[in-house]
This record gives structure tokens, C-alpha cells and sequence, in this order.
């Protein structure tokens, strides 16, 4: 693009003066009301000028601002409620063009694909707009026509906008630009793919094959017969928008239930399959009429790297265990803290402000408070975002505050935390056994406080069944792979010179109402028949007894 626009100087600098004008006049206006002392009398009609200024300025700075409607850490509540409607209120394109474009992409007229299909959009967005129509074969469904002329505007802007964050990062404080022009970088991938209908065809797939076995989690199909580039035919979804909190009541839907489903599929997609939704704004989740959640748009999705998918969970263990120490490594291996970095004075900060998460005030904590604390950090401490993360603090924060308009009260912990407890509990691969471990056992001595917190912190989640667990973890424990942790268990029951019984009948009373009788007999013999004979040969050298010989009669 750089040397694309080296021998355009004059298409770039008009574009320059023409975004700089528009900003100008619209900071001017901000500091007239300054002046007059109007500013809150005229709150609203700014708020409503900067939506127009970056509807006019086209794709690139509506994407920007559908960013900024993201967080309301950064930006006011009344041009906050006025950026929201630029993620599905904005101005269409003629229609005529649209079924020219599905015309030209697809080889046949409008008519011959589609038996119906409405006459005008019913949304537009910043990159397309969407029709509602019918094959001849029945199903109904969405047709989405990309915007014309997209890629020239798209590719001059980000090469502005790249070209702005080069000489503005060094000039903000400290490490805040220190990675201004990778996130550019970052958000100039994404637009790009996302402009391509087909990649993000394959993407929706991928979405819907990772929650294949979730029945709450909905993705539409795609109808490959009738996609091309720049036209995608998908499955049409019946639902509400998650900011539709009347309709979503009148429906019967029980809020709490929508929540749950929308942070557990985040965390799914973050620390199991590492592959996510980087624009979960309102205008992409639906609640459907029975309580599924569909996910639409998968235009702009990110992979995670399977060391940093791993990292992340470490990075959770060490916040359970409070290993500030460990946390602050983890930190260096996402990219947080520059390989070099002399971790120990910031030890202590990060202790300051994670110390109590898993505290009494374990309750107020949501990603929003967290980000603003480190956002502080960042001042004293050379913490910086590295761009990929960008995209995930941007959806993290996004889904916290659907959550919020869903339920005031909500508090992400609620969910987030159960789901961890279940996943270290569950030990599903060796991976997640190794942390389980971790967490259980700290300096050589078997932590019985902390199993316990993981039981009542997974079991404050109603769903969740502790039996299959119990089986899972007794087929473990049985098996060769168990050997050291089987030696750590019995030391653990006569450390300090006692029979540690006290602790025992803790857990006993903590489970004993989920594992009756019936159902513990019932998971000890499903565990006994999963293990492997060389499992329960394994189990007998642990055994502190020096033989099981008969005594002989003298």
C-alpha cells in the first residue's frame, strides 16, 4: 500500500485534508461549547455530528467507531449512544446496485436465484448490507451484498492511519504507541478479510464445527450455490438482539441463562479452541426463541496460537494460586512485558491489583475494572497491548457489557470462574491434569483448602454434575500416568505426622449430597471399567503396606 500510494502523493494528501477538515470542525464545535458554556446543552447534537462525520467518512472510520461504541471506559455515554447505531443503522446503498453486484458475483439474474427476496435492505452495515429472501427450494434465508468500491477506500485510509500511528505513538505516554502501528496493522488484516465473503463462509464453518456438541450455541448455515466474493447466502436466524432486553422477556427468555451461554462460549472459543469472535457487538448475538444464542457475522475472526492458548490457562492458574511471580512470566510470554523485563518490581503492582480477586471482593470483579487498573499500570510499568490481544480485551470487554444491558447486577466472575473450576476438575487432557496438580499442590504440600474452593466455586454453577467428574478424576487416578500423584495423595492424608480426616470429612460434607450411594457405586465401576488392567497393576506399588502376604501359622 506504501508503495502503492509513493506515486499517488495527491490522492493521499486530499484524503489527509479531507479527514482533517472534518475533524477540525468537529473539535472546533466541542471547544465553542466550551467556551459558551453549552457543553451539556448540546451534548447530544455533537454526539449526533461525530456518528455523521464517521458515516461520511466511509468503512474504515465506522469501523473505528464501532470500536469506540465497544467501550465505555473510553468514551462518554452520550456519544456512546449515538456510536451504537453505527453497527446497524446506517445508510443503504441503492438496491439496484445491490442486485447488480449479486448478478455479476453469482451469474444469473436476482430472480432466477431467489423466489423472493425483499425489495430493500432490511440492515445496512459498514461493509454490506442484508436482504431477507427465499430459495426455490424453500429455506429462508439472508443475502448479504458487499458495499462497491470497497478496497480503494479501505487501502487508503489504513495507509493514512498507519502513517499517523508511526509518528503518534512515540508522543504517547509511555508504552500506550508502542504498538500503535501492529494494532493498525491488526485491524487492517481483519478488514481485509473480512471484506472477502467466502473467507468468512469458511470462518462460520470452522465457528459452527468447534460447538457442534453445545446445544445452546446456533450458527447459520451457509448455501454455497449462491456465495461468491462479495455475495453471502446464509441460513436466516429468528431472534431478538441481545440489547432487545423487552422483546427477549416477552419471549419467555430468562436473561441469566443468555448470559451464562454468552460468557461460557466466549471462554470456549479463548482457552479451548483458541479460534474466536473478534466483533461480538449487538448487532452480531441473537437470543432465539428457544433459548439458543446464534452468532452471525464471522467476518472478523482471530486464531490463537496453541502456546498462547496454554499461557492463558497458566496465566489463570497462577491468578487462582496467586503466583504473582509465575503471573508476571505469563505476562512476558503473551507479549505483555518485553522479553528483557526485570519482572520483579512488578510483582508487587500486579499483586496490588489482582490480590483480591480471589478475595472477599471476588464478586465486583469484571473485565472493565480490571482493564482500567492495568491501563493505570501502564503509566508505571512497561506493560504494553500486543495486537492480537487487542482484538480479544476488545471482545472480552464487548461481551461484558451485553451481559450488563442483559443484567445490571452481572458480575463475569459468576460464570468465568465455575467454568475454570470445572474445566482443572474435569482434567479432560494431560494438559489441564498437569494444572489441576498445580493448583492443588504448592510448595510439595497438597493444598485441601484449595480443592475444596474449586468444588464449591464449581458447583455454584446449577448445571454442573459432579459424579461424571469423580469418574473422570477416579479413571485418572487408576491409570500409569497418576503414579506420582497417587504417592503425593497418600503423603498428603499423613503429612505433619497425622491422619488428615478433618479435611477429608470436609469434602465429604461438601459432595456427599451429589454422591449418593447408588450413583458413587455406579461412576466407581464405570471408572473401574474404563482402566486399563496395567492402570490398576500400577496402583499397587503406591500402596504403603509391605506386603500383603498371609501371616503363616507357627
Amino acid at each position: 500500500m506504501a508503495r502503492h500510494y509513493r506515486y499517488r502523493p495527491l490522492q493521499a494528501i486530499w484524503r489527509a485534508l479531507n479527514i482533517l477538515w472534518s475533524f477540525a470542525w468537529f473539535v472546533l464545535g466541542l471547544k465553542f461549547d466550551d467556551w459558551q458554556h453549552h457543553t451539556e446543552a448540546n451534548k447530544f447534537k455533537r454526539a449526533a455530528q461525530l456518528r455523521i462525520l464517521l458515516t461520511r467518512l466511509g468503512p474504515t472510520f465506522i469501523k473505528v467507531g464501532q470500536a469506540l461504541s465497544t467501550r465505555p471506559d473510553l468514551v462518554r455515554k452520550d456519544f456512546l449512544e449515538e456510536l451504537v447505531k453505527l453497527q446497524d443503522q446506517l445508510p443503504p446503498f441503492p438496491t439496484a446496485i445491490a442486485f447488480g453486484i449479486i448478478q455479476e458475483e453469482l451469474g444469473y439474474a436476482v430472480d432466477e436465484i431467489y423466489a423472493q427476496i425483499s425489495p430493500e435492505p432490511i440492515a445496512a452495515a459498514s461493509l454490506g448490507q442484508v436482504y431477507r429472501a427465499r430459495l426455490y427450494s424453500g429455506e429462508e434465508v439472508a443475502v448479504k451484498v458487499q458495499r462497491p468500491n470497497l478496497l480503494p477506500t479501505l487501502t487508503l485510509d489504513l495507509y493514512l492511519m498507519r502513517w499517523a500511528a508511526s509518528w503518534l505513538g512515540p508522543l504517547l505516554p509511555l508504552n500506550l504507541g508502542h504498538d500503535l502501528t501492529l494494532i493498525v496493522d491488526e485491524f487492517g488484516t481483519k478488514l481485509f478479510e473480512e471484506i472477502d465473503y467466502l473467507h468468512e463462509g469458511y470462518n462460520a464453518e470452522k465457528f459452527a464445527d468447534n460447538f457442534r456438541d453445545d446445544p445452546t450455541v446456533k450458527v447459520p448455515s451457509i448455501y454455497w450455490s449462491y456465495s461468491n466474493t462479495h455475495v453471502l447466502t446464509l441460513e436466516w436466524i429468528h431472534g431478538f438482539k441481545l440489547t432487545d432486553t423487552e422483546s427477549i422477556k416477552a419471549a419467555g427468555l430468562d436473561t441469566d441463562t443468555l448470559i451464562r451461554i454468552g460468557v461460557t462460549s466466549g471462554l470456549r472459543q479463548l482457552l479451548e479452541f483458541g479460534f474466536f469472535h473478534a466483533d461480538p457487538h449487538p448487532g452480531n448475538l441473537f437470543a432465539m426463541p428457544d433459548g439458543r444464542m446464534a452468532y452471525i457475522d464471522f467476518g472478523m475472526m482471530d486464531q490463537l496460537s496453541e502456546t498462547n492458548k496454554e499461557t492463558l490457562v497458566d496465566s489463570l492458574v497462577h491468578l487462582i494460586n496467586k503466583d504473582y511471580v509465575d503471573l508476571a512470566a505469563d505476562f512476558v510470554k503473551l507479549g505483555f512485558l518485553a522479553p528483557n523485563t526485570n519482572i520483579w518490581p512488578i510483582v508487587p503492582a500486579l499483586e496490588s491489583v489482582l490480590g483480591d480477586i480471589m478475595g472477599e471482593s471476588v464478586g465486583d470483579f469484571n473485565f472493565k475494572t480490571i482493564t482500567d487498573k492495568f491501563s493505570e499500570l501502564m503509566y508505571d510499568y512497561p506493560f504494553r497491548v500486543p495486537a492480537k490481544f487487542a482484538l480479544i480485551i476488545r471482545s472480552l470487554v464487548t461481551q461484558e457489557g451485553l451481559a450488563l444491558s442483559l443484567n445490571t447486577q452481572f458480575k463475569i466472575v459468576d460464570v468465568a470462574y465455575p467454568y475454570v473450576a470445572q474445566r482443572l476438575l474435569k482434567g479432560e487432557s494431560p494438559e489441564l491434569r498437569r494444572r489441576l496438580i498445580d493448583v492443588l499442590f504448592k510448595d510439595g504440600r497438597f493444598q485441601w483448602q484449595r480443592l475444596e474452593d474449586l468444588i464449591a466455586i464449581a458447583r455454584s454453577d446449577t448445571n454442573f454434575d459432579l459424579l461424571p467428574t469423580a469418574q473422570l478424576g477416579l479413571q485418572y487416578l487408576l491409570s500409569p500416568e497418576a503414579n506420582f500423584l497417587r504417592q503425593q495423595l497418600i503423603l498428603a492424608l499423613i503429612e505433619d505426622d497425622r491422619l488428615h480426616t478433618e479435611e477429608v470429612q470436609r469434602l465429604w460434607n461438601l459432595v456427599k449430597d451429589e454422591l449418593k450411594p447408588a450413583r458413587l457405586f455406579s461412576a466407581a465401576w464405570g471408572a473401574l471399567a474404563g482402566a486399563s488392567m496395567q492402570g490398576a497393576a500400577a496402583l499397587l506399588p503406591t500402596i504403603p503396606f509391605a506386603s500383603w502376604q498371609t501371616p503363616q501359622n507357627h
